[in-house]
This record gives C-alpha cells, structure tokens and sequence, in this order.
C-alpha cells in the first residue's frame, strides 16, 4: 500500500520540535527541506551560523545538528510516524547531513515516545546546582542512553575530573590573551532590547547569576560588556561531570555524538536532573585530546556535561519554522 502524504501541518510541528536541540551559542545551524512525494525529510548544515573562530572543523556544528535530528526521532515517533535514519547519504555534498525517511508507525517506537514531554522541559541551566550526588541507577540510565546511540557517557574520578577543570581553566586564559576569539561569542550574544525580540543567540536573561565562587565549569557569556546586574552567587564545589565520547572523531561521529548528547539530555530531564554543556575546553583541539581518560586515552570527547538537581533555566528563543524549513 502506498504511503499517504503527510500534511505540511505536521511536518512543521516534527521541525519545530527538531529545533527546541541545543546548539553552540544557540546558533541553530541547521535547515530542513521535506520532499513530499518521498516523504522524505532533509537535514542539512547551515554554514551562514558557522563558528569559524570557536569551531573551525564544525564539529560542534555537527552536533547541534545531530541533536536536532535526535529530537525530529522522538517528534516522529510520538506522531505515530517511524523515522528511517540515513546519515550523510550523498557524500559529494558533505552539507546534507541527513535524510529521514517519515515512514508509517513501526515498532520498537516506545522509548522515543517516552522521551517526548522532555523536548520542551529541557533547558539549559546556568545557575548553581546543589550539592547532592546523582544516583547510581540515574547515571546508569544516562550512560544507556548513549550507548544506545553509539557513544559513551563517563563519570570521571576525582583526579580525571580534576583534569578537565583546569583544562576549562585554561580554556578562559587563553580568551584573556586573545580576545579575538570571543568574536564568535560577541556575535551569538544578545544584550538589552535585543535580547527581548531575539529568535536566536543566548540573551541576557540566560546568562544566569555571576559566579562568586565554587569550582562549577560555568562560560560567562557576557565576558567584558556590561550587563544589566545577575547578582552573583557560589556555584557547587564539587560539580558533576560527564564526558560524552564517540570511538572515532569525523563527521558522522559527530553526528551520532548529537543525537547521542540530546537523548542523555531528555533522559535526564524525566529524571528531574538540571543540566548544563561546557564545550570550552574542547573549543582547541590540543586541549579536546587532553580530556580523554587519563588511563586509557581512548576515546574522542565531544561535548562536558554538567549534571545536578537546580533551577532548569529560562528557554532561550528559537528561529520560527518558516525561517527553516523549505516543502520541494
């Protein structure tokens, strides 16, 4: 039987869902085109939102894009659809990321459904978390969840964790000394007025709180501008710490890396987690190698995560669909 269309309705509701992901910056590099006779749904990588500065291989690009495909997934199977993945089909066009054949409902949908109430809970939070540990069976949870997109999801000891810390230390010493590599930064960041019409960037209102003291791996996003006051309060002196890795480190591992962080983020939302992203220290890839295992040295880390029980932050604003996706 052949496939009935799908109303454009629809397939604008799966988009704008796809878009709620997590970006650098909240630059939301990303565009989506639907041909409709093939029910197909095309992923492609927005280069005008690049960071040539902060991310020159588009790795965190890659990312921010396979997140937004991880949470088209979850959109598809709530609407009774099976998404079919094919991830960079045309190798000639390394732009076009992915190709989601929107099948008729299949099984083995559930899970995907599960994590559906959490595309739009989940926030990034940039305030202090409390002190208190994460259950083990949470956190056996999380390391699942990216493992059932190919990726690891590892706790690191104290020394390990230790290491990655002042990796984000030396991270924000090198802005200090280069201040053109806030440019990317600069650009992604909306102050006063701006921030109240803004469908993109992180505004002011997310900054969160200045951090007085604790050791939580927290970017000040407004760096040497003034702002209006946040206040400043002390953030978690032992903050918890995950690293997301991938076995290898080319575009398509970027990707699974994507959908991978985003399905720990939903899954860690049901659980009432409050998260955050550091990609600071990964920014320069001399310092990216050195947040590997200190024991085994495998593995290729792509995104920290900062995981706690706190306030889950305000939603940051998102392109409207019209503005990102294209019907053929």
């Amino acid at each position: 039987m052949a496939e009935r269309p799908l109303e454009s309705k629809i397939v604008s509701t799966l988009v704008a869902e796809a878009t709620t992901a997590p970006s650098m910056h909240n630059a939301q590099p990303w565009r989506f085109r639907y041909l409709s006779g093939e029910r197909v749904l095309l992923l492609r990588a927005d280069h005008e939102r690049a960071m040539p500065r902060s991310d020159p291989d588009n790795r965190a690009l890659h990312i921010g894009c396979g997140a937004a495909l991880f949470n088209l997934r979850v959109a598809a199977a709530h609407a009774d659809i099976a998404p079919r993945t094919s991830l960079l089909p045309e190798p000639a066009d390394p732009s076009l990321l992915a190709a989601v054949h929107l099948a008729d409902a299949g099984t083995g949908s559930d899970e995907l459904v599960r994590l559906h109430p959490a595309i739009r809970q989940r926030h990034t939070s940039r305030y202090p978390f409390a002190e208190k540990d994460v259950p083990e069976d949470v956190r056996a949870a999380l390391q699942d969840a990216a493992a059932r997109e190919g990726a690891a999801l590892d706790f690191p000891g104290p020394w390990h964790a230790e290491t990655v810390l002042d990796l984000v230390r030396d991270a924000e010493s090198r802005d200090v000394i280069d201040p053109d590599v806030n440019e990317d930064l600069v650009r992604w960041t909306r102050l006063g007025a701006e921030a109240d019409t803004a469908v993109d960037g992180v505004p002011e209102y997310a900054f969160g709180p200045r951090k007085r003291d604790g050791r939580a791996p927290v970017r000040d996003f407004s760096g040497r501008r003034p702002v209006a006051d946040r206040g400043t309060t002390t953030f978690e002196y032992t903050p918890l710490l995950a690293l997301l890795s991938t076995s290898a480190d080319g575009p398509a591992d970027w990707l699974r890396a994507g959908q991978a962080l985003e399905r720990v983020l939903l899954e860690a939302t049901l659980a009432d987690l409050a998260t955050s992203l550091t990609s600071h220290a990964l920014e320069d890839r001399s310092l990216r190698l050195l947040a590997r295992d200190p024991g085994s040295g495998t593995g290729q880390v792509q995104m920290v995560l900062r995981l706690g029980y706190g306030p889950r932050g305000p939603a940051t604003p998102r392109r409207p669909v019209r503005d990102v996706l294209d019907f053929a």
